[in-house]
């Protein structure tokens, strides 16, 4: 049994809703809208216009910018509207609409065979590259510039931890398609010439553990059940109960000579270089305790989250909360008119009993999401600076942007503070600063180069 993290919450994990239903294959409702930001970075531009044919993985969207993933059609259609529409990240995001045509026919090439054995380094990136792969574990940074990285690394680390509460997707993917996981995970040992592999469960999933042992059996990847402990998941956590590593404060794994991929990706990943299918759908968990009939979906990117709680049931009584994700990292949404996403790992659905614990009330400096932070960071005097609007003095002076966004915080919080949310608060002002100054420099630096060039030409 390796090691845990310092820190950290055991919260009612909610996992027995839909843990034992095996995954299934949702029907594909008749529109499906698919936004143009499913990642970190620059949102794609449309590649087609209303009116347009498309075919199943065909091209959508896309961006010259260097941080971003192409996005596909999820079914055959025709386009009948691009405008904005409601998003779970961003509230409103320019989207294509596809009218499904019931035929569900793949583009040209599509589904094709290769062997990923054969094929060199670049010609593996660049296939998960053309697929838009991102972190399906909800961070969504594209794949193929973290499997790009900068500085030499050592070890791959598989995240199949799962903590968050309630979701289950992830933990029958790996019951159900083990060898499809070690596919992926071989295609990346390959890819990143690294010496030490490990997929990191927690204990608390000992059909998974033993799932994929058997599915690893005969490979140099290792399978380290971990201490159930939220959250367990988090890169930062995992690189250092696996590897006894430790990433510094604003740096990334690969500083620390590591790569950390959620099974899910590792799975696409393997359907994109084996057979060149793009990221057009995933394992998503529709539950809650408002939910009639929690399931494990393989749902079509685009589909409405209203279509996905219809499948499975609509609603036992009508949710206090609605939230894309679990309940620490999720967000909450307005509507269901938002639809499922290349990181939607669940769709939860929460009544009134689950989510009334009083009014918020001024912290009484008990300490105690001192002691429940992973990162070692003072929480509490982060919401009240961020309150108070002292964002520098949060980053400079508390080490505000090293907190992961756990919610242990919050969830430990007496006070009934919403801790979590006043830090995100606080780091939103922050990049948006980082993002004006880094424009104005830029506008500055064009401005002096074209003054220059004007004398050079009056010259």
């Amino acid at each position: 049994m390796f090691e845990s993290f310092l820190g950290g919450i055991h919260p009612k994990d909610g996992k027995e809703l839909a843990k034992d239903k095996p995954i299934e294959d949702m029907p594909v409702p008749q529109e499906l809208v698919v936004p143009m930001g499913q990642h970190i970075g620059a949102p794609c531009t449309p590649t087609v216009k209303v009116g347009d044919e498309v075919k199943r993985g065909q091209l959508i969207g896309t961006s010259p910018a260097f941080m971003h993933a192409d996005i596909h059609a999820p079914v055959s259609g025709k386009v009948v509207k691009i405008e904005p529409r409601p998003h779970s990240g961003m509230g409103s995001c320019m989207a294509v609409v596809i009218q499904n045509d019931g035929k569900d026919e793949w583009a040209d090439g599509l589904p094709l065979t290769r062997n990923w054995q054969t094929m060199e380094n670049e010609e593996i990136l660049a296939a998960i590259q053309s697929a838009g792969i991102v972190g399906m574990g909800g961070a969504t940074f594209p794949a193929h510039i973290k499997l790009k990285p900068s500085k030499p690394v050592d070890i791959l680390i598989l995240n199949g931890a799962e903590c968050e509460p309630y979701l289950t997707a992830d933990y029958r993917l790996m019951l159900e398609e083990g060898a499809k996981i070690i596919t992926g995970t071989q295609i990346l040992q390959k890819l990143l010439g690294v010496k030490r592999t490990v997929i990191g469960i927690e204990d608390n999933k000992p059909e998974a553990i033993k799932a994929m042992e058997q599915a690893a059996n005969g490979t140099n990847i290792e399978v380290a059940a971990l201490k159930t402990k939220y959250p367990q998941g988090a890169e930062k956590m995992l690189i250092k109960v696996i590897s006894g590593r430790e990433v510094p404060m604003g740096g990334l794994p690969m500083d620390v000579g590591a790569v950390v991929q959620n099974v899910g990706t590792v799975a696409a990943i393997a359907d994109a270089v084996e057979h060149g299918l793009p990221l057009i759908e995933r394992i998503t968990t529709v539950t809650g305790d408002a939910i009639k009939e929690p399931k494990n979906l393989r749902i079509r990117i685009g589909t409405p989250y209203q279509a996905a709680i219809d499948y499975c049931g609509g609603f036992a009584e009508q949710p206090k909360k609605l939230i894309a994700g679990g309940p620490m990292m999720g967000m909450a949404q307005a509507t269901t008119a938002v639809p499922v996403m290349k990181g939607s790992s669940g769709i939860l659905a929460l009544t009134a009993e689950k989510v009334d614990h009083g009014p918020e009330m001024n912290c009484i400096r008990c300490g105690k999401c001192v002691k429940a932070c992973p990162m070692g960071l003072v929480p509490s005097m982060l919401s009240i600076l961020s309150e108070r609007q002292a964002y520098d003095a949060c980053r400079d002076e508390y080490g505000l942007m090293n907190c992961v966004e756990c919610g242990c915080c919050t969830f430990v919080c007496p006070a009934k503070r919403n801790i979590v949310q006043y830090i995100k608060n606080a780091k939103g002002v922050i990049r948006a600063e980082q993002m004006k100054a880094k424009a104005a420099a830029e506008a500055k630096k064009k401005a002096q180069e074209a003054a220059e060039a004007k004398k050079e030409a009056e010259k």
